[in-house]
């Protein structure tokens, strides 16, 4: 390989997208909900459902801890509604596993979490 394709290849446009902090919130909101959705499905075994569920869960927990923290810059009564849909998804969750309800209310308020991560925010 000669100096100029070398250059291209470690300077030139990256394949991995950059992603801002909303982005990648999103990006995990989506694979921790597709995980869920999947591990729902009528073929689907109660150990994926288990796997599924604690993904959710941790990923809930990492939220609950960002928006318990004074320097979060959200305003405080989204991450006080934020914190109490974290203490909800483990409480649900818990009632899941026990084979008492259904996750789908865990699927939905992933998926209006991230339709408020993809809304543009008005410019200041």
């Amino acid at each position: 390989m000669n100096a100029l394709l070398k250059a291209k290849k470690a300077y030139g446009e990256s394949a991995t997208p950059l992603r801002t902090d909303r982005g990648t919130e999103y990006a995990a909101f989506s694979r921790v909900t597709h995980r869920l959705k999947s591990a729902m499905g009528k073929d689907a075994s109660f150990p994926s459902l288990v796997d599924a569920l604690h993904e959710n869960r941790r990923l809930w927990l990492v939220l609950a801890a960002d928006v318990a923290d004074p320097a979060n810059g959200l305003p405080g009564d989204l991450r006080a509604r934020l914190f109490y849909l974290a203490e909800f998804t483990t409480q649900h969750t818990a009632v899941v596993l026990r084979r008492e309800a259904s996750a789908e209310i865990l699927v939905d308020i992933n998926m209006t979490v991230m339709r408020g991560l993809s809304l543009e925010r008005p410019s200041p």
